[in-house]
């Protein structure tokens, strides 16, 4: 894994940037497979290396593609890379240890004067020159205006670039990494899950209104944390707001004022007239001529076609690092029960205790586990009724 600046340096109309900072710089995000070359890239506009933009990449690196041509997909044992401020950080590296991703990085120059360190990531270095020099080349004639339209040329590239002769072996890369996946690929995990691993804690002080500044907007928490110190579970990609409390989590809480987070807009009302236009472009979307196989050219077009096989894949591992599905041990687990039913466990009848017992025996998840307690009470409170 690796990141290079683009030749073309920027784009007309970038989507996003930082007007504080100036205009941004477009940067090649790209990791490339050791042995079969397969190369997946990415031009993302940025103020510098970040592992925000690094964690994005990835995961979209890792994600199945929407189009069927790139197969290229699931969680590698192992990414290196150099010793840089993405590699450095602690969010990079926590989400990396949750996806169980080992992280090596090469020695400096200043550390080894034999070698250059090019050569210890030669594999991705030349997937980027290759890029610049046939790609790139070609914007003089048509310049992309954003990031987007720059994406779908460089994909459009890189599905001819993986079709092309292995290295050493008779077949194209992208055979040779279907031909080598260890059984079946680790798959990604959803958006919201991956989200939630790049969370890091902060000790703060909740005002005696139950407010938190935080970027210049106003979190409103519960009133019994107020003047206490808690702890903020907040993440590089979230909006919301979690907090901790004596080994008790609240949350998800959102800004009550301040300025309008991140790639959030206000949305104005549709009038009659819109909607009645949305729903005609849904319609139109929607219209498809069928394929008639009466049709001379039927046979030609289905032989045209690239039929891919899915790629096999594993369901995706959760670690649960924050406790959010599962309860950490029993004495949680009887704890939240003891708060659900509103009266310790110590004066519950013997029978009741022993249901308890035995339900945590089984599983600690939290959604079976309440919904058994909750079947169970719920009978024996219906069987006193009667």
């Amino acid at each position: 894994f690796d990141l290079s600046p683009s030749d073309l340096k920027s784009v007309e109309e970038p989507l996003w940037y930082d007007e504080s900072k100036g205009l941004p710089m477009l940067m090649l995000y790209s990791v490339v497979d050791d042995r079969s070359g397969v190369c997946y890239q990415e031009y993302r506009n940025v103020h510098g290396e970040d592992a925000g933009n690094a964690l994005r990449f990835l995961f979209n690196a890792m994600s199945p593609k929407s189009d069927p041509d790139v197969p290229f997909q699931g969680i590698p044992q192992m990414i290196y890379m150099d010793n840089g401020p993405i590699a450095r950080s602690r969010v990079f590296q926590s989400v990396m240890k949750y996806l169980g991703i080992d992280v090596k990085v090469h020695m400096p120059d200043s550390k080894d004067k034999r070698r250059k360190t090019a050569r210890s990531k030669g594999k991705v270095e030349r997937a980027f020159r290759t890029v610049k020099e046939c790609h790139e080349v070609l914007y003089h004639l048509r310049e992309p205006k954003n990031e987007i339209e720059a994406n779908q040329m460089l994909s459009e590239y890189l599905k001819k670039y993986n079709d092309h002769q292995h290295r050493a072996e008779p077949h194209s890369r992208t055979e040779d990494w279907l031909q080598n996946i260890d059984g079946a690929v680790k798959q990604m995990c959803s958006w919201e899950r991956f989200s939630s691993f790049a969370r890091e804690p902060e000790k703060r002080t909740v005002g005696i209104d139950a407010r938190i500044p935080i970027d210049g907007s106003m979190y409103e928490v519960d009133p019994d944390l107020a003047g206490e110190q808690v702890v903020l579970w907040w993440g590089l990609f979230d909006d919301e707001l979690y907090v901790e409390h004596d080994g008790q989590r609240y949350g998800a809480y959102f800004p009550v004022s301040g300025p309008i987070p991140l790639y959030r807009y206000r949305k104005f009302k549709q009038t009659k007239t819109e909607k009645r236009l949305g729903k005609l472009e849904t319609l139109a979307k929607s219209l498809k001529l069928p394929e008639s196989e009466s049709d001379q050219n039927h046979e030609v077009i289905l032989s045209m076609k690239n039929v891919v096989e899915p790629v096999p894949t594993r369901e995706f591992d959760d670690p649960d690092p924050f406790n959010e599905k599962q309860y950490e041990n029993i004495l949680k687990a009887k704890l939240a029960i003891s708060k659900y039913l509103g009266k310790p466990l110590a004066i519950l009848e013997q029978g009741d205790r022993d249901m308890i017992d035995a339900i945590l025996s089984q599983s600690l998840d939290k959604g079976v586990v309440m919904k058994q307690i909750k079947e169970y009470f719920n009978n024996r409170s219906g069987e006193h009724a009667n």
